[in-house]
Parts: C-alpha cells; sequence; structure tokens
C-alpha cells in the first residue's frame, strides 16, 4: 500500500508563502515562519525527495504569446496486433502544440489538452497530425470558451 507524505503547520505554512512566490528566497520564508533558512531548505529538499511538490516554473500564458485557442480532445485508439498503446501515447507526445494528456476511462482512451493560434490551426493538428496516427479511429473535440479558473490543491485542507 502506497503511503504519502505528512505535512505538518511548518510545511503547510512553507508552501503557503512559497505558492505565492516561487522565487522568494529561503531566508526570507524563514523569517517569515520565525526559523532558520537551513530548516526551511532542508523542508523543502524533504518535501521534494517525497515527491509531495516538484518543480518550481514560470507558467506561459497562451493568449499573451498568440495562442488564442484551447480545446480538449478524446481519442478512440484501436491497436491493431503490430502496435501498443505506448507506441500510439508517443507519437501523441511528439505534437508540441498539447500540453496535457491523461489516460482516462469511460469512452475515449486518451484526453488531450490542445493550445492552438486560432480555431484553423486546431483543425490542422487535429486532421494532419492526430488524426493522421492510424491506431486514432475517432476524436470528439471541445472548444473552450473561456478557463474558468486553474488552482493547486489548497494547502490549508492537507
Amino acid at each position: 500500500m502506497a503511503t504519502h507524505f505528512h505535512l505538518d503547520s511548518l510545511d503547510k505554512r512553507i508552501l503557503t508563502i512559497l505558492m505565492a512566490n516561487a522565487r522568494m528566497p529561503f531566508l526570507e520564508v524563514a523569517r517569515q515562519c520565525g526559523v532558520s533558512g537551513a530548516a526551511i531548505h532542508q523542508r523543502v529538499q524533504k518535501m521534494v525527495d517525497e515527491k509531495a511538490i516538484s518543480g518550481s516554473q514560470f507558467t506561459m500564458n497562451p493568449s499573451g504569446i498568440g495562442f488564442l485557442t484551447c480545446a480538449f480532445v478524446g481519442i478512440q485508439v484501436n491497436l491493431t496486433k503490430d502496435t501498443t498503446h505506448e507506441e500510439v501515447f508517443q507519437k501523441i507526445k511528439e505534437i508540441p502544440e498539447i500540453v496535457e494528456c491523461h489516460h482516462i476511462t469511460g469512452k475515449y482512451s486518451l484526453l488531450l489538452k490542445i493550445y492552438t493560434r486560432n480555431n484553423e490551426h486546431l483543425k490542422q493538428i487535429l486532421v494532419e497530425k492526430i488524426q493522421s496516427i492510424r491506431e486514432i479511429i475517432s476524436t470528439e473535440t471541445l472548444i473552450s470558451l473561456e478557463e474558468g479558473f486553474t488552482r493547486q490543491l489548497p494547502v490549508e485542507k492537507l
């Protein structure tokens, strides 16, 4: 049975601060938490090692760089004796406009999140790249009109 990492109150305080500003120096986090910089470094490293957190990154704003269409695509896959699910997945992974790929239950095998410049670009990706993969037998595309919100899990609920 898999175990999960237990976050104590100091871990939660550290995460709350760093999720608001991942570029904040550990010494400033330490000052706000009333502990040493070494303690912050050790706590963050332990959370990384335990896979409770990962990375720190800048998040691109797709519309800010000209990618105005966001779509979700459900994909039905029909494997032959000569192909595997992993091979289809690797072909999907090569398409840079696909920013997320989920293996799902239900009608579809995969659910993709795609950013494109516009609807014409989306059509091009669907027809020329996704639907040209011979194991893909059907797709269903849902265009997002507007992202309502995106968020991390709330630290105070952990």
